[in-house]
């Protein structure tokens, strides 16, 4: 699966599950612009894949489309573009405020599809382009006390196949990965609430999330990061519209 001689943007990209994406699009040839908004993780980030790193908030519409346009003076056209920035917060839906909404509604749902807007029309006139968005299985199907969040994720899914749909007969593939539980700070933070909330320890939440699969574990982010490599590929031009599950075995559809 080698992407010698494209160049991916990936949001979010400084740690977790987008520090792996980089890592492996790197590994498989790509030139990798590494963007987030915390500009240590991500200098940090780039540096290690021989990259760019990008100061980029995908919650700002206005600001992330003035990045975008200076890293593409910087770099040039983008062939892959990694939607995996992303923001969870949990509350009951009716103690679910509007700025919460707001919030999970901007960055895990309207980010992506102001960077779409703006990239894949110029990947169609060039004749190659990957657009890979890093959902959820949150996406799928509900989870209590997520609405908002759920609510982003099965948006982001949504605009995905509908897009996929519009571009169908251009050489552009856009598609959905949809984690589980994976092994990273997110998960940790998560596993912090959940002691906190009831009691438990932090071993005893840990399992409790890492029961939700059937493989009886969270999946690591180089896990995650590989579907979205290979759907980067050449040969995965007819993988288009798609929402992949990676959660063990959790949601099957």
């Amino acid at each position: 699966m080698s992407l010698e001689g494209r160049t991916a943007l990936v949001t979010g990209g400084g740690r977790g599950v987008g520090r792996a994406i980089a890592e492996r699009l790197a590994r498989d040839g790509a030139r990798v612009a590494v963007a987030g908004r915390t500009q240590a993780e991500i200098d940090e980030a780039a540096a290690a894949v021989g990259g760019v790193a990008v100061r980029l908030d995908v919650g700002d519409r206005e600001g992330a489309l003035a990045a975008l346009a200076a890293l593409e003076g910087q770099i040039g056209h983008i062939d892959v573009l990694v939607n995996n920035a992303g923001a969870a917060e949990s509350a009951p839906f009716d103690r679910t405020t509007d700025a919460m909404w707001d919030r999970m509604l901007a960055v895990n749902a309207t980010g992506p599809f102001v960077l779409c807007r703006a990239l894949v029309p110029k990947m169609i006139a060039r004749g190659f382009g990957r657009v890979v968005n890093v959902a959820s299985t949150a996406g799928l199907i509900g989870f209590a006390y997520s609405v908002a969040y759920c609510a982003s994720k099965h948006a982001m899914i949504g605009m995905t196949r509908t897009i996929a749909l519009e571009i169908a007969r251009t050489p552009v593939t856009i598609n959905c990965v949809c984690p589980g539980w994976v092994n990273t700070r997110m998960a940790d933070e998560a596993i912090a609430r959940i002691a906190e909330k009831t009691g438990r320890g932090e071993d005893a939440a840990r399992r409790s999330l890492e029961a939700m699969s059937p493989q009886g574990r969270m999946v690591e982010p180089e896990e995650v990061a590989l579907v979205v490599s290979m759907l980067c590929s050449d040969e995965a031009r007819s993988i288009h519209g798609q929402a992949i599950s990676v959660d063990g075995g959790a949601v099957m559809r």
